[in-house]
């Protein structure tokens, strides 16, 4: 009889693991895969709301729990943590021995797991590779990954043409699509009241869903870059404002810290919550009149909705865009021109035409039929594909 594959899935955050949920639910319940969750970073940290919770709620067994601080308030506290992170990591990967280990995108403790895969000689599969985001430090982290892994699943064809720019071989490139469509397509959603009961907050008025992270490449102090935010969602009081933490980069503490202090002191136009979880969300984004901040779900997921994104700074500069989106500096005035645009007649009708150019759905079983079949032995040996790229400069 042939023994399962084992299969590690790494996530460290709550959008991170809301992508991979339904990736992992189909590893779980294959009889030919031996699943190893391991859940570390965020997730662990009781700042971050510790949302290993949530997988443990939602009936995901978790194999192994590393201790991550990424967050402890500067830059050179995250490079401490990530070394320290990626020691554990390394010893949790060397006593389970996946047969593949998979990761998603382009945070920084996925540079500990990949570290150690390189060194235990763990084969790697990256999810979301191919990308830009030129205003964060993730830009990086994510072409890293992308050549210390042996198995690429991209979100869209020009992400994967990138990957091949690479030098990876065509045959380990998959073009998957979106995870994060494929929650759009098959979540079972709360309706509007429903949603106001378990939020406690009510929804009467046109609301804006705020998410807004550190933008790490940004020499600016992040209190700075996320004031001028506030003050102009102070100029929106006909709106309900539900505004979802910050993740753990460097100063992600310091805006909680703000979200905590200025919701508190308009508890009828504003609400925080440190994770909604999946359903939640896209419950809350489905009823949104828009989505104001940075974060890469008001680029990828938000336009399958037909629902404006307001998209502040450079953080995601460079990724594909829909004609939903609108994009502005991270000065108030901007962000105020921006979704006072969002909210008119003329740009709702506009975004509710648009078409997401990150696939229909089905990314999930893409990925899991690889990730079932993909001949393992021979993965880890990688070779260096040159392109025809004429005469170089």
């Amino acid at each position: 009889m042939t023994m399962p594959r084992r299969i590690a899935v790494v996530t460290g955050t709550r959008a991170e693991y809301g992508l991979l949920k339904g990736l992992i639910r189909r590893l779980h319940t294959d009889q030919t895969i031996d699943l190893a969750l391991v859940v570390t970073a965020a997730h662990l940290d009781p700042a971050f709301g510790e949302t290993w919770r949530e997988i443990e709620a939602d009936g995901l067994p978790i194999t192994a729990k590393v201790p991550m601080v990424l967050d402890g308030g500067s830059r050179l506290a995250a490079a401490r943590g990530l070394g320290a992170g990626t020691a554990a990591m390394a010893e949790a990967l060397e006593n389970l021995r996946p047969d593949l280990v998979v990761v998603l995108g382009d945070r920084m403790e996925l540079l500990a797991v990949a570290s150690a895969c390189v060194i235990l000689g763990l084969p790697l599969a990256h999810i979301h590779g191919g990308e830009i985001t030129e205003g964060a430090m993730d830009d990086a982290i994510r072409h890293a990954l992308t050549k210390m892994s042996h198995l690429h699943f991209a979100a869209a064809e020009p992400y994967r043409r990138r990957i091949l720019q690479m030098g990876e071989a065509p045959e380990r490139v998959v073009m998957a699509g979106a995870l994060g469509i494929d929650n759009v397509m098959n979540t079972d959603f709360l309706d509007r009241a429903a949603l106001e009961a378990d939020l406690g907050f009510a929804l009467d008025r046109p609301v804006l869903l705020v998410t807004y992270h550190p933008e790490t490449m940004d020499d600016r102090p992040p209190a700075e870059a996320f004031s001028a935010l506030l003050t102009a969602l102070e100029r929106f009081p006909e709106t309900r404002v539900v505004i979802t933490k910050a993740n753990a980069d460097p100063g992600g503490q310091i805006i909680n810290d703000m979200i905590d202090a200025w919701t508190a002191q308009r508890p009828d136009h504003a609400r925080a919550f440190t994770s909604l979880g999946v359903r939640r969300y896209l419950s809350l984004m489905r009823h949104s009149a828009a989505v104001v901040g940075n974060s890469s779900s008001g680029i990828i997921e938000t336009p399958a909705f037909g629902i404006p994104t307001v998209n502040i700074g450079g953080r995601q500069q460079g990724r594909l865009r829909a004609d939903s989106i609108i994009d502005c500096g991270p000065g108030t005035e901007a962000i105020t021109t921006a979704i006072a645009q969002a909210l008119s007649e003329p740009f709702r009708h506009r975004a509710a035409a648009t078409m997401p150019p990150y696939g229909r759905g089905g990314a999930a079983e893409a990925i899991h039929r690889v990730l079932a079949s993909v001949e393992i032995a021979g993965l880890r040996h990688k070779h260096f594909v040159d392109l025809d790229m004429g005469e170089l400069p």
